[in-house]
């Protein structure tokens, strides 16, 4: 392991006044990785934002100003991370929830050069439902 020395004492990171905080898993376990880009930018406004609950009460139109997210791009992440059990919400309050055990399967098609051909709807449609479960 590498020692660490604290390369600027005087600027040392605490928490005063608020409590926002990421547990070091969320990197190390994957759910970084998990996100895309705008789930990501909208998880880490949501922890900003938070009270030591999790709790923020932003409206959609503020979030979005904040964020430079339109409507769509908003709704979309919100409920990607409401599905991803990150966050919970209630039409007006939002809660950063303790992460779950493990992040949620990613639904990411692959990278595909212009030159090849269009994939069957098969294969997409078999891609968007990875990860449902059935009860």
């Amino acid at each position: 392991m590498i020692p660490k020395k604290i390369i600027n004492p005087q600027r040392v990171r605490r928490i005063n006044g608020g409590f926002s905080f990421i547990p070091h898993r969320f990197l190390t376990q994957g759910f970084l990785a998990s996100l895309e880009q705008k789930e990501l930018l909208l998880y880490l406004f949501l922890v900003l934002a938070a009270d030591r609950y999790g709790l923020s009460f932003y409206s959609y139109d503020r979030i979005c100003s904040l964020l430079h997210l339109n409507v769509n791009e908003y709704i979309a992440a919100r409920d990607s991370l409401i599905n991803k059990d990150l966050i919970a919400f209630d039409g007006s309050l939002f809660q950063v929830l303790q992460l779950p055990p493990k992040p949620f399967p990613t639904t990411r098609l692959p990278a595909r050069s212009t030159k090849q051909t269009p994939l069957p709807m098969a294969h997409v449609i078999q891609q968007s439902l990875k990860g449902i479960h059935h009860e």
